[in-house]
Formats: structure tokens, C-alpha cells, sequence
């Protein structure tokens, strides 16, 4: 792995980091007291995403646009598209985590279609802002727990289920929907389904009102007979009891990383702003062994060097992405490690700040809320661990509980 972050992904960085302080910044507040309204200002940044897109479909500008990589003849990376996205998002949740997760056609839903969607549906439903439908009530962290159904009745399928904590469930084009064909064979029978808004059968239950990311809408939609066309099933139609739901999976190691760049970007904005007012009190000095440092200083070293380590395991992963190397062991390990550290260097930044971080003079307090989520969705911190336990051991889900 080669640590330097490859020419052609810079200009990415830099614009994500502009956009991050002269646009997300300055309306993080508004949005974040006006919970369900849809920032209108994102439209704008997103067409002009778009435009980056087209002009260059390879280097991603988009936040969450995750894809799978391809190797040249000459075994070097082609396409970074994961990494690309994972830099990316985490100079935009330097501004604001909500108003990524807010931001129009950029939604999780279509790193699930960049993971299993064949060529058809790659092109059907390029452009379209896909949402993830995963989370059931009773059915959190364990994905093959899913109690949402899809029966095939001719050239549809007809969905029945309940599903809640969607982000951006409301404002989307479309859905991506998990659900199991048959209940009795388990996890191997879990698809994934793109239900578009609309469809009849499909219906909005309620808008959460939640602890921080208010720009973004997390949903809970209801499916009741919703019949979706056969072509929308996500990737192979036909259950492989031997691959069980890997193929659903798979969405995980694209976005898992994805995900632990978000913890990365809020927790370098609060570190950043500590420092900044802390600038009068303390006099920094990496030379000095961290024991003959304050006790203050001392922290910020181990936070900085906490921060660094998430860092590095996050972009492993989307490295690997990108040579199509298996990285679903690496992918758990980003979010586990990101996730934690993220929440923890937040809430710490907040306190060390004293009243200005605990008041909305700042927005330390909003970070620290904001960062609460990505330690969660995706996977809890203790699933990754879990997860990562059964790759270090060998072990089956049903082996190791």
C-alpha cells in the first residue's frame, strides 16, 4: 500500500474541504434546529457533483459513490473509486456529517447498487438518489435476523415488511430494500430490491426525530403487498446456500469504510477546533515526551494519535476495495476503530472546551451529537467486533454467537 494519496484524488479533497467550510458550515446551525426540512441548498451541490461525475466517472466526486475496482494489465489500480469517495466524505462531515447523508443521488442506497447491481441496472438506475432499507423493528445489527419478505409471483415480486432508521428514506428516488425469499432457509435467501417511491404498497410510516444528523430524514416505511418489478433484485436471482447472503454482504465492505471516513472527518473538526481554543493556554511541542506535557496537551497527543490510526485503517479498506481485494475483515476493523474513536474524541473535545463546548456559541456540541450515529449504523461496535473475531478465528456465525 502505497500512503501516498494518489494525484488525481487531490483536487477531490480540496474542493470537499471548501465546500465543507463555505458551504456546509455556515448553515449547520439552521438546519440543525429545523429538523425534517430539506436543505436546499445541497440541490445545487449536487448537480454540480453530478457534472464532476460525468466529466470524470472514475475519480467519484460524489460523497457516497463507492465502487468496485478495476486492475490493469499491469497490476496497478485503474480505478480508485473507493478511496476517491472515502477522502471525500471525509472532508465533507468536516462540515456537516448531516448534510452529507442529506446530499441528493448520493445516498447508501447507491453504494448497495454499485456493489451487487449488474450492468443492466448499473445504467437503469444511474442518476437515481437510493436510499438503504435494512434496519427491521426487532431487527437491528444482525442483518440475517430480517423478517421482510419478497415472494415471486410471475415477473413481480411482492414485498411485506416493515423497516425503519432509513436514511434519507423519505427524500429519495428509490429504496433499497432487504428481504428474504424464504424465511426457513436463512440468511442465504436475503436479497436486496430497488423500490421506488411510489410503487404502490409503499408507504411512509413515520419521520424519527433523533439525539443529532437532523438535516438528513430517517424514516420508517411500511410495505404491504408492494409488488417490484423482477428485473430490481439486486444481482443473482437464485439462492446459494453455500455463498449464503455474501452477495448482499458485500455492500457492507464498500460502505463500512465509507462510513468510519465520516467518524474520521467530525472527529479531525473537533480536534482541530480545540486546538484552536486552546492556541492561548498551550504551546504545542510533539518533541517533548508526552509525560513532561500537561495534562491537557497530553490528551490531544493520544486523541491526534487515535485519530491517525482510524485514518490509516480506513483507507486500507478502500484501498483494498479498489484491487478487489477481499476486505470485509479490514472493513469491520475501520468501523469498529473509527467508530469508537470518533464518538470518543468528540465528547472529550466538547468537555475539554468547557461551556463553550457544551453551548451552541460553537459547534463542538452538534459534533458530538452528530458523531453518536457512526458508531452505529452499519454495524454496531459490538457486531465489528464480532465480525472481525469470526474472520480472525475461522469461525461460522453459528459457531461463534
Amino acid at each position: 500500500m502505497n500512503i501516498e494519496i494518489p494525484k488525481k484524488i487531490r483536487p477531490i479533497i480540496n474542493n470537499a474541504h471548501q465546500v465543507a467550510l463555505s458551504v456546509f458550515r455556515p448553515i449547520s446551525r439552521k438546519y440543525d434546529r429545523a429538523e425534517h426540512e430539506a436543505p436546499k441548498e445541497l440541490e445545487m451541490l449536487a448537480s454540480v457533483l453530478d457534472g464532476f461525475n460525468e466529466g470524470d466517472p472514475e475519480s467519484s466526486a460524489g460523497a457516497t459513490r463507492t465502487g468496485k475496482g478495476r486492475i490493469s494489465n499491469d497490476g496497478t489500480v485503474k480505478n480508485g473509486a473507493n478511496m476517491s469517495t472515502c477522502l471525500g466524505a471525509m472532508e465533507l462531515c468536516y462540515g456537516d456529517t448531516g448534510f452529507l447523508l442529506a446530499m441528493p443521488r448520493q445516498g447508501l442506497g447507491n453504494a448497495a447498487i454499485a456493489a451487487v447491481a449488474n450492468d443492466e441496472q448499473l445504467k437503469r438506475f444511474d442518476g437515481k438518489w437510493a436510499a438503504m432499507a435494512i434496519t427491521e423493528p426487532g431487527c437491528g445489527s444482525d442483518s440475517a435476523a430480517i423478517r421482510t419478505t419478497a415472494r415471486k409471483d410471475g415477473d413481480h415480486y411482492v414485498l411485506n415488511g416493515e423497516k425503519i432508521f432509513v436514511t434519507s428514506g423519505e427524500r429519495a428516488d428509490c429504496v433499497v430494500v432487504w428481504a428474504t425469499l424464504d424465511p426457513a432457509i436463512g440468511r442465504a435467501a436475503i436479497k436486496s430490491f430497488v423500490v421506488e417511491w411510489g410503487t404502490p404498497g409503499m408507504e411512509l410510516g413515520r419521520l424519527e426525530k433523533k439525539l443529532g444528523i437532523k438535516a438528513s430524514d430517517t424514516a420508517a416505511i411500511n410495505f404491504v403487498d408492494c409488488r417490484v418489478p423482477a428485473e430490481n433484485l439486486l444481482g443473482n436471482p437464485e439462492i446459494d446456500v453455500k455463498k449464503g447472503f455474501g452477495g448482499v454482504m458485500e455492500t457492507f465492505d464498500n460502505t463500512r469504510p465509507l462510513v468510519a471516513s465520516m467518524a474520521i472527518g467530525v472527529a479531525r473538526a473537533s480536534l482541530e477546533r480545540l486546538r484552536e481554543l486552546l492556541a492561548e493556554q498551550i504551546e504545542y511541542n510533539y518533541d517533548k515526551p508526552v509525560d513532561n506535557c500537561s495534562a491537557v496537551e497530553a490528551e490531544l497527543y493520544r486523541m491526534e494519535a487515535e485519530w491517525e490510526a482510524a485514518y490509516w485503517l480506513a483507507i486500507r479498506a478502500a484501498w483494498m476495495a479498489d484491487n478487489k481485494q477481499s476486505n470485509s475483515l479490514e472493513a469491520s476493523i475501520s468501523k469498529a476503530k473509527a467508530g469508537r474513536v470518533g464518538n470518543a474524541i468528540t465528547l472529550r473535545c466538547a468537555e475539554l472546551a468547557g461551556t463553550l463546548g457544551y453551548t451552541e456559541d460553537e459547534l463542538l456540541e452538534k459534533w458530538a451529537r452528530d458523531s453518536k450515529i457512526l458508531d452505529i449504523f452499519e454495524g454496531t461496535q459490538q457486531i465489528q467486533q464480532l465480525i472481525i473475531a469470526r474472520r480472525l478465528l475461522g469461525l461460522s456465525s453459528s459457531e461463534l454467537k
